[in-house]
């Protein structure tokens, strides 16, 4: 039953930053929920942060929502806007003009789909008096105040595939196969996907690693008679300006072993295609969820996973925080035991 408290409610929807599988699906969660059971009416907003400064929505009614639950990408579309980002003299105060404009759209709250950066503006505007809603999406799963995002279980299951592929190219031509995946600082992915995969070196940005143990270990291996060895690198590694992380780490093992190396850069295939089956059930919690909070008058917090439990935490908690790779993490302490090399001396 409709709640009179809550019938005609206005609530706009932006996703912001970049794509990961299950957005449709939290959209569709925040959209089916508000309209079935609350009786509100729900506004997509188009291109992130700049639909709301440019006034591009339009209404969403539930036959809208039906279907997309399965498919990747967004269906209102995204950009990298910061609208906080000071630019030249003549620069519009975008803040301003998001403000004006959410008066002028008649919004009631207005749920943000994103990462960090996307978070972080939440937490500003919510600071500036909007009912604002954040509800936390990254492949990379390093979003400060939640257990796990969207989008990262997807983005492990093609990262262990493409290292699965690897494994017989490998083998046959007795290589060392290096895949760089996604993480400019966190290595969530490249932990998670190396390990499901199978891989003998595990490189991520929380570890330092030193290069001559790194090729001390693969020679070794290669000693005791191992046909080949899969590394497993996160993007944001340390490497020198403008290389590569797998280009660095293939040129690290080529000089000081000379055995033969090849590269794998997996790249944007990460972030697309349909959500996987646990993304769709997440995305669809955390998306109903913003809309009991809205509905209970609950603003200025984001939408978390604590254990098994849906819950909320305040965006001025959230904001410009990372959630990184502990480098005692206990998946680390058990790999370790197995032989896997995460580089350090």
């Amino acid at each position: 039953m409709v709640s009179s408290k809550n019938k005609n409610m206005r609530i706009g929807i932006l996703t912001a930053g970049g794509d990961c599988p299950g957005i449709n699906a939290a959209i569709r969660g925040v959209g089916k929920t508000a309209i079935t059971e609350y009786g509100m009416k729900v506004f997509g907003i188009a291109s992130g942060f700049s639909g709301l400064i440019n006034m591009e929505y339009a209404e969403l009614d539930e036959p809208q929502l039906s279907g997309i639950l399965t498919h990747g990408g967004t269906i209102l579309g995204t950009s990298r806007e910061k609208p906080y980002k000071t630019g030249g003299p003549n620069q519009v105060d975008k803040p301003k003009l998001i403000k004006k404009n959410y008066r002028d759209m008649g919004l009631d709250a207005l749920v943000v789909i994103g990462g960090n950066g996307t978070q972080k503006t939440a937490a500003q505007l919510s600071a500036e008096g909007l009912n604002v809603i954040g509800i936390p999406k990254t492949i990379d799963n390093d979003v400060f105040g939640t257990d796990i995002t969207f989008g990262f279980d997807s983005a492990v299951w093609i990262g262990t595939d493409a290292i699965d592929r690897l494994h017989t190219t490998a083998n046959s031509h007795k290589r060392i196969m290096i895949i760089e995946l996604m993480g400019h600082h966190a290595g969530w992915l490249a932990l998670y996907s190396g390990i499901a995969g199978g891989g003998d070196v595990i490189l991520i940005p929380e570890i330092p690693y030193d290069d001559k143990v790194v090729a001390r270990y693969l020679e070794k291996r290669s000693k005791n008679k191992k046909a080949y060895s899969i590394v497993v690198v996160a993007e944001g590694i340390a490497k020198p300006k403008g290389v590569s992380a797998a280009h660095h780490i293939a040129q690290i093992i080529q000089k000081n072993t000379g055995l033969e190396t090849r590269e794998t850069i997996l790249g944007y295939i990460q972030r697309g295609g349909s959500p996987s089956p646990m993304d769709r059930i997440l995305a669809t919690r955390y998306g109903a969820y913003a809309v009991e909070l809205i509905a209970d008058g609950k603003f200025g917090v984001m939408v978390s996973s604590k254990g098994d439990n849906i819950t909320s935490v305040p965006l001025a908690e959230v904001g410009g925080k990372l959630r990184l790779v502990p480098p005692d993490h206990a998946l680390i302490r058990k790999s370790r035991k197995m032989g896997i090399s995460f580089g350090e001396r």
